[in-house]
């Protein structure tokens, strides 16, 4: 079974352009939140909790960032948590507004996520291996705690592994 180092890496290997990842902190919120946001429907109200397909995704893509890592699994919890408490609430819209702001985050998200790619030069790691999907989100999370000196062990591990950040400008010259 991979490892959160493991996951990381093979992730970031897809994603060493600064422009890419900056793309993907904007991107992957987006799709993550329109992809709750589309599974909001249907609402089953038992004893009082209001559960749908977003929430058993939430808990079981939760459950999964707390095997790889305790403190990204929480942070991860948290953010899908907020994601479905918005969720939720966009469920009793019209279907067309509900639907259009699912579907709208969705391809706009993807459009961001595939000019990065751009920039970047090579295809996003899902193609190679569909659990890019699921690390996605986890990598962005995983980025902004490098970016504010958190979880340096990590850092290292991932860069040793698949290359330090870069700029495509400094590339390019």
């Amino acid at each position: 079974m991979k490892t959160l180092n493991d996951h990381l890496s093979q992730y970031a290997a897809y994603h060493r352009d600064r422009r890419n990842i900056l793309t993907h902190f904007v991107g992957i919120p987006m799709i993550v939140l329109a992809v709750v946001v589309l599974l909001a429907r249907p609402v089953f109200d038992i004893a009082g909790i209001a559960l749908s397909p977003a929430t058993l995704a939430v808990i079981a893509a939760t459950l999964y960032y707390l095997r790889l890592d305790l403190r990204f699994g929480i942070v991860m919890g948290l953010l899908l948590a907020l994601c479905l408490a918005v969720a939720h609430a966009t469920a009793p819209w019209s279907t067309g507004a509900w639907a259009g702001l699912g579907l709208g985050l969705f391809v706009v998200g993807w459009v961001i996520q595939f000019v990065g790619h751009i920039f970047e030069g090579r295809k996003p790691a899902f193609v190679d291996d569909v659990m890019g999907l699921i690390i996605g989100p986890l990598f962005v999370v995983a980025e902004l705690a490098f970016l504010m000196g958190l979880r340096r062990e990590v850092e290292a591990v991932v860069e040793s592994r698949a290359g330090p950040v870069h700029s495509g400008r400094a590339l390019a010259k």
